[in-house]
């Protein structure tokens, strides 16, 4: 064998970007080195300097740059792996100096030879921070010998998009427009798609009239329709209209999903007439709808409730000889179902019968529903026996409307067996399907059928305490507070109690002015096992200010707080009323602050009571009366709280003179009886007594006197 002569080492170049191909030398793509080897990194050096180690700066990607913060998400090595090493570069210079620019940033970027376009682009697709992304797309622009392409100003664009910058985006022409490159359709169509997917529909005619009228670019067809649909989409159709004006005017032709982009939004607008004009055009100049687009329209207009525009849609497509499916007449039934015109559903249900197409149950489901809605239950259960008959099994809600509607009918026993039916068929029933059940019996008073079919809810499974609760709701709603009360009180002998049902019957009956009633089941359930919570608390409180209790209704509120709950804004101002009754002014507005410190949707009155009070360290009456004003603008009413808190402020820091001139105001706007201004007029003068007592104990324990004073019998001490 011949000696083999040792092959010289491969000379490594490290190139900034791409070379410049020549006749010797080919374009090289692709690596950091020519030769598209890796060189391991350089082993650290033991006397370098080491810095001390912070956890919130560790950057595990870049690790030669340990003593940088942590890089944002547009930095992380996923992200830089698809950038080239000159893009790469960039983006660590502005990790390096926290994302922010300024003369380090800078004098890195200086270091480069050429930055292109491609570049640009390349880093702003990349960049999430719009102030960084501005800077440097200025920096790069006033480079000697550089200009920004269609490419840098569309990433540029992204970049503020991105950033929810929206508006600097769409200035981007004008700068486009300065600097010698007149933006083309693509530059507005990017705009316009970014506006659309955000739903900004003024947006989009914003920058579709800068387009047209100002840079003089008219879009293509594919461009307006998606201009109409943005603009139909978020509720601009009359602005949609004006620009298919302008497409007309333009001499171009329509499309099917120009025309039904149009329909579409005359659909929901409930404009017939208009939609049935441009229909006809569309039949004229182009074709005839099909089913899926009738269905479409007849889809759009059932929500909105307009069930004749669905009628005339039908027959528009009864006279293009267009064949309904069953999505059609699915979505044409259901919504006369709902609409109360059941009767027109199912004169559709026996025509799409007689075509032999094969019918949902959903059909089935919503024509019941409506029948049973509209004590028609004969036809109903004939559309049972239909649906049985043809195949289907019926599901758990066509049997809860049959049995409502039997209920209804006081056909309580059929009812029960249309029940039972549920359990041998395994549908599992639920709350709505016993709910009538519960409801017959406790109206007609048979409370043992009552009990027996709370049994039967225990042996499946049902929360039966649970459902007594929303029973009871649905009783007190529907016959009032008295006969909830007797079927409650024959449920406690079987032991089906709770506190949520006591609380169901409390409030009604306080709602109904049983409030001696009410009170009652607060001391039973007080007496019993069951621990009441903060609302049986708050509603007693309620029924203790009406019985004029102030005390009681203070105690109930002590044990919410102790519980560490927050009070009812009903019980903060039920109380609040009740203490300015007696006088208790000074608790009163302990309670206004605490309500409004805990409750974030407090009473505007009691909002307006601090500003009364704070507008009082003025001293001045028209100040109090402009408040006053105010408040009353915004509709609230001039209570006891409100004229309680003038009483308070100007007690505190005013004079008697002025409050009464706030009183006097109000009597002569009659805004105030004059029975009520003299009431004021003394709670007035007993407050600023209390008021003056106070300071004068607060003086005589300052100076030492009080135990003087307590051995001559003075009356200004308490015992």
């Amino acid at each position: 064998m011949p000696p083999q002569t040792p092959t010289p080492p491969n000379k490594f170049y490290f190139y900034y970007g791409h070379r410049k191909p020549s006749q010797n030398r080919p374009t090289v793509r692709g690596g950091l080195f020519s030769n598209r080897q890796t060189l391991p990194p350089p082993k650290p050096k033991t006397n370098k300097h080491t810095h001390l180690f912070q956890i919130q700066k560790w950057d595990p990607h870049f690790l030669s740059h340990s003593n940088s913060p942590s890089p944002s998400p547009e930095a992380s090595f996923s992200a830089s792996i698809r950038l080239s090493p000159i893009a790469r570069f960039i983006i660590d210079a502005f990790r390096k100096n926290d994302y922010k620019w300024g003369p380090p940033v800078v004098t890195e970027l200086n270091k480069l030879r050429r930055v292109t376009p491609t570049l640009v682009a390349e880093v702003l697709k990349f960049q999430t921070n719009p102030t960084l992304a501005f800077k440097f797309f200025h920096w790069v622009g006033k480079q000697k010998g550089y200009h920004h392409n269609f490419a840098s100003f569309n990433a540029f664009a992204y970049c503020l998009n991105r950033a929810n910058h929206f508006r600097a985006a769409d200035n981007l022409p004008e700068l486009m427009d300065a600097q010698g490159k007149p933006p083309s359709e693509k530059q507005f169509e990017i705009l316009l798609r970014m506006h659309s997917d955000a739903g900004r529909g003024l947006r989009v005619y914003h920058v579709y009239d800068k387009m047209r009228n100002k840079f003089g670019v008219k879009p293509r067809v594919f461009l307006y329709n998606r201009i109409m649909d943005a603009l139909v989409k978020t509720g601009h159709l009359d602005l949609a209209l004006s620009v298919y004006g302008d497409f007309r005017e333009d001499g171009l032709v329509e499309e099917s999903v120009t025309f039904m982009i149009l329909i579409k939004g005359l659909c929901k607008a409930g404009k017939i007439d208009e939609m049935l004009e441009l229909l006809r055009r569309m039949r004229k100049k182009l074709c005839k709808p099909d089913v899926f687009a009738y269905t479409a329209l007849v889809r759009i207009m059932v929500p909105e409730g307009n069930l004749d525009g669905c009628l005339r849609v039908w027959e528009e497509m009864k006279r293009d000889r267009v064949e309904p499916d069953v999505m059609a007449y699915g979505t044409i039934i259901g919504g006369l179902a709902k609409g109360g015109r059941v009767l027109e559903g199912y004169e559709l249900f026996k025509e799409m019968k007689s075509k032999g197409h094969l019918i949902d149950r959903a059909i089935y489901g919503s024509l019941v529903e409506s029948f049973v809605a509209g004590n028609k239950v004969g036809l109903a259960f004939d559309l049972l026996k239909d649906l049985v008959s043809s195949g289907y099994r019926a599901d758990l809600g066509i049997y809860n409307s049959l049995i409502e509607g039997l209920c209804n009918m006081n056909k309580v026993e059929k009812a029960y067996k249309l029940f039972q039916v549920t359990i041998q068929e395994d549908l599992e029933p639920d709350f709505l399907t016993v709910k009538p059940l519960l409801f017959s019996y406790a109206e007609k008073k048979r409370m043992e059928e009552f009990h027996k079919l709370l049994e039967k809810m225990e042996k499946l499974g049902f929360s039966v305490i649970d459902n007594l609760s929303k029973f009871f709701s649905h009783l007190v709603e529907k016959k009032g507070p008295v006969l909830a009360l007797e079927v409650f009180t024959h449920l406690k002998e079987r032991g089906y109690v709770s506190v949520e049902i006591y609380r169901v019957v409390m409030d009604s009956l306080h709602l109904s002015g049983e409030v001696e009633k009410a009170l009652s089941l607060f001391d039973e359930i007080k007496g019993s096992d069951l621990k009441p919570d903060s609302s049986i608390y708050n509603i007693a409180i309620l029924c203790f200010v009406d019985r004029s209790e102030i005390k009681e209704a203070c105690a109930c509120h002590n044990k919410i707080i102790e519980m560490s709950c927050i009070p009812s804004v009903a019980a903060y101002c039920c109380l609040a009323k009740g203490l300015c009754e007696i006088g208790e002014i000074d608790e009163a507005m302990l309670l206004v602050r605490d309500c409004l410190g805990n409750v974030d949707s407090g009473r505007m009155e009691f909002k307006y009571c601090l500003a009364i009070i704070h507008i009082c360290k003025s001293n001045d009456a028209e100040k109090v009366i402009d408040v006053l004003n105010e408040m009353m603008q915004q509709g609230c009413s001039l209570d006891n709280v409100v004229c309680s808190a003038i009483i308070f402020g100007m007690c505190k820091y005013g004079t008697i003179e002025e409050a009464r001139k706030v009183f006097s105001n109000l009597r002569e706007r009659k805004l105030l009886m004059e029975s009520d201004t003299i009431v004021y007029d003394e709670l007035l003068i007993d407050h600023m007594k209390k008021k003056t007592a106070d300071l004068v104990i607060s003086g005589l324990k300052f100076f030492g006197l009080e135990s003087k004073l307590k051995s001559k019998g003075c009356k200004l001490l308490p015992d």
